[in-house]
């Protein structure tokens, strides 16, 4: 796919010396920084964790051992609420 793009005169003068160093061509010196462009903002990406992990560890239930034995827990509370 063809894309064009207007950009300074300096940027285009920086490119050119870049792509004369590296034995490329302008278009291949901009595809690179366009992909590295595109990977950085990938990786700054929240993933989910990152999206909740202030929110881990917020409540408290005040029973110590709740994750090992929630479901013995539960039934106690089932119970309780029944009576």
């Amino acid at each position: 796919m063809q894309l064009t793009i207007r950009i300074p005169d300096e940027d285009v003068s920086k490119i050119e010396q870049i792509a004369s160093k590296m034995g490329l061509k302008k278009s291949d010196i901009t595809r690179m920084a366009i992909r590295s462009f595109i990977d950085r903002f990938e990786d700054s990406k929240p993933s989910p964790y990152a999206k909740v992990k202030s929110l881990l560890g917020i409540a408290e239930s005040g029973i110590p051992d709740l994750g090992k034995n929630h479901r013995k827990h539960l039934i106690e509370k089932i119970k309780a609420e029944s009576k």
